[in-house]
């Protein structure tokens, strides 16, 4: 018996990722059929199933950046086939399957997920008649993007040199089937579109079955028919067979043979109707030169008869003469407008602000001196003609005569002045205004003498 200290202790974590290592060096990529139970969907888009058969079942998982890849839904008892790693899960032990791809499992489920494409790109508009573009009736060269080894390129070039030997085709080769198919047909589809080399596509494949002509099912390919610019002819299978890659093209040819046939003029016919536009070219123009000729004839005799020499002579004479004309009239056209440049420019300075500025300030200034002066003057002159008309008004003011002596005599109830002895009686009571203050007497007597 081992001695406790020789002994490899695993812990179930160390066990748990040995054995996920094991498995994953053993099986790294595997195929798996079966049923899917047990679907559950959480917010984060991962999907986690059970896929079953009728005796055994194992736990998967299919993570959101694969799941959004899907072409189809998947559903509770959808039979499918996985591409998957073989995985551990490490905290409850469980081996599982990491799918990185699901398709479903059989022509039934093809017929399903092509039918539920359909229906999603129908509604998205990508088979509506307005979005697609008219095919040139005269193409300059044809790409085709097919398989170059297969039938439909035989048959493609046979209808060509049958019908327009001189028709150009550019091959874009690509795998019509299998896991590679459909993004190389995609990307055939964009590089044609970015080099715009041809001026129509063909995309297409002999027949086959449903899985056979799944790549021109697939939703990317569809997308790519639609969104490219070149006017595109669908040839997929027989007659019988409808892809999707139809319903998107711009137009669906039943056979490769009918795309080729589609694009490619008739060669026969065109040569007819080159030959009957070369007889009425050459009809017209043996009429056009006719009329040409006849009109440099008379045009010949009319130059004859005006003597074109002298003519020539007369122009470049009257050239001259116009030449020196121009020239005089151009040196006083520049001498007028010197001239009048030269009085704007005297007006300008004319006009100039700040010499004017300057005037009205200096006259402003003298204007304001000679208001002051003229004020004081004008005071000076109001107190003296004042002061005289005081003087003037002081004596001829009876108060100046009250002062020299003199009285105003009134009777004692009335304003009245008493100018003479008689306007009052002996007896009368008066007032008497001296210059300072006031008497009041009675007359005694009179005197009527001066």
């Amino acid at each position: 018996m081992d001695s406790p200290d020789a002994r490899h202790v695993y812990t179930v974590s160390d066990l748990n990722q040995t054995v996920r290592g094991l498995l994953e060096q053993a099986l790294p990529l595997v195929w798996v059929e079966g049923e899917i139970s047990n679907l559950a969907r959480p917010r984060s888009g991962h999907l986690y199933f059970t896929l079953k058969d009728p005796d055994a079942q194992v736990r998967c998982a299919l993570f959101r950046n694969r799941a959004m890849r899907l072409r189809t839904t998947p559903a509770n008892g959808d039979q499918v086939r996985l591409r998957a790693r073989i995985g551990l899960y490490a905290p409850r032990g469980e081996y599982q399957l990491i799918a990185e791809h699901l398709e479903p499992a059989g022509d039934g489920a093809l017929q399903r997920a092509f039918a539920e494409l359909k229906a999603r790109l129908e509604r998205e508009g990508l088979f509506d008649p307005a979005c697609k573009q008219a095919l040139p009736s005269l193409p300059r060269r044809i790409g085709v993007i097919t398989s170059p080894t297969g039938a439909a390129i035989r048959d493609i070039v046979s209808v060509l040199r049958r019908r327009f030997p001189a028709l150009p085709i550019l091959i874009y080769p690509v795998a019509v089937q299998g896991a590679q198919a459909t993004p190389a047909i995609v990307e055939a589809i964009h590089r044609a579109d970015q080099r715009q080399e041809v001026d129509a596509l063909i995309v297409g494949r002999g027949g086959g079955s449903l899985e056979d002509l799944q790549a021109f099912n697939d939703e990317a390919v569809a997308r790519a028919i639609h969104a490219c610019s070149l006017p595109t002819v669908s040839a997929v299978g027989h007659e019988v067979d409808v892809t999707i890659a139809d319903l998107v093209a711009d137009e669906r040819a039943a056979t490769p043979s009918a795309a080729a046939e589609r694009l490619s003029p008739d060669g026969e016919a065109l040569g007819r109707r080159v030959q009957q536009q070369q007889a009425r070219l050459s009809k017209g123009l043996s009429r056009v030169l006719g009329e040409r000729r006849e009109r440099i004839h008379r045009l010949t005799r009319r130059l004859n008869a005006q003597h074109p020499g002298r003519r020539l002579r007369d122009r470049a004479q009257r050239l001259d003469e116009l030449d020196q004309r121009l020239g005089r009239a151009v040196r006083v056209r520049m001498a007028e407008r010197a001239r009048h440049v030269e009085r704007v420019h005297q007006r300008l300075q004319a006009q100039n602000p700040t010499p004017r500025i300057q005037r009205l300030s200096d006259t402003t200034d003298q204007l304001a001196r000679r208001l002051d002066r003229g004020v004081r003057e004008l005071i000076t002159r109001k107190r003296t003609r004042v002061e005289a008309q005081a003087r003037t008004l002081d004596s001829l003011s009876p108060l100046g005569t009250l002062a020299r002596g003199y009285a105003i005599i009134q009777p004692r109830d009335g304003q009245a002045v008493i100018h003479r002895a008689t306007d009052v009686a002996v007896g009368d009571p008066i007032r008497a205004r001296l210059r300072e203050g006031t008497l009041i007497a009675r007359v005694e007597d009179h005197d009527e003498g001066s």
